[in-house]
């Protein structure tokens, strides 16, 4: 079965890109897809340091790992911060990008697809960021879709419940993310 990891750049609870890479993931589901949602608020990942990834790598990142490893696509919702990728993001990217000491988990990003969106209180959305997440899983091997997601006004684009207010944009985030499933599993059949 193909699998897709659907994860957010952000720890914050209520966060507009966990709820944005919630709706793709569906969209992936419809496709057959086996979705693992990461929370990256449940993976206590100090900042990369060669000195400590010398002491060992640490169990969080392993376990990432370990999920990223039996997977063939990627949903990725990343915040704006300044106009780039999230600290938050980075730092778990740089971790996975790492080989693991003693254990061959095999590559987090070579040859998997993915899918980027973000959502941002400002008006593009996140597009800004968008552009540095795509050459960093580019240079990494991921096959990322040209077709991505921006969501501007994000505190006014989700309703309570964590749904795009707007439908037809909801159905967009969705087929985002059967896209990705569909792609994955093309690539699980080689």
């Amino acid at each position: 079965m193909t699998q897709i990891i659907a994860l957010a750049g952000s720890l914050r609870s209520q966060s507009y890109n966990k709820n944005l890479v919630k709706i793709a993931a569906k969209g992936a589901e419809e496709q057959g897809a086996l979705v693992v949602y990461v929370d990256l608020a449940d993976y206590p990942i100090p900042l990369f340091s060669e000195d400590l990834e010398a002491e060992g790598t640490p169990a969080a990142v392993n376990d990432l790992k370990h999920l990223f490893a039996g997977s063939q696509g990627i949903l990725l919702a990343s915040p704006e911060y300044n106009g780039s990728i999230s600290g938050v993001l980075k730092n778990v990217i740089d971790w996975l990008s790492r080989p693991s000491q003693g254990i061959d988990i095999g590559s987090a990003f070579d040859g998997k697809v993915a899918g980027i969106m973000a959502a941002s209180p400002g008006g593009l959305g996140g597009l800004r960021g968008l552009g540095h997440v795509r050459d960093v899983l580019n240079n990494l091997g991921t096959i990322v879709s040209p077709k991505q997601i921006a969501v501007p006004a994000a505190y006014e684009a989700f309703n309570e419940g964590g749904e795009l207010v707007d439908a037809e944009l909801g159905q967009r985030v969705n087929a985002l993310g059967a896209q990705i499933a569909s792609m994955a599993s093309r690539l699980n059949d080689q």
